[in-house]
């Protein structure tokens, strides 16, 4: 995996984390849930960029030939 791919993986699940997490980083209570919340949002960005890969797969350019 290229580390564009590994960056857009990242972005991805902090998008789709960060609507969960708010309500654990604004609170002091302790929510052991937060681990789940972010494997889940890992899991989720990778199921889309497999989606991604398999519609449009990578093609190798000219620099990386080289």
């Amino acid at each position: 995996m290229t580390e564009e791919r590994t960056f857009a993986i990242l972005f991805a699940a902090t998008i789709l984390s960060a609507r969960k997490l708010i309500d654990c980083i604004e609170s002091d209570k302790p929510n052991f849930a937060k681990d789940y919340f972010v494997e889940k949002a890992i899991n989720e960005a990778a199921f889309v960029m497999e989606k991604i890969d398999k519609k449009w797969p990578e093609v190798e350019s000219m620099e990386t030939k080289e």
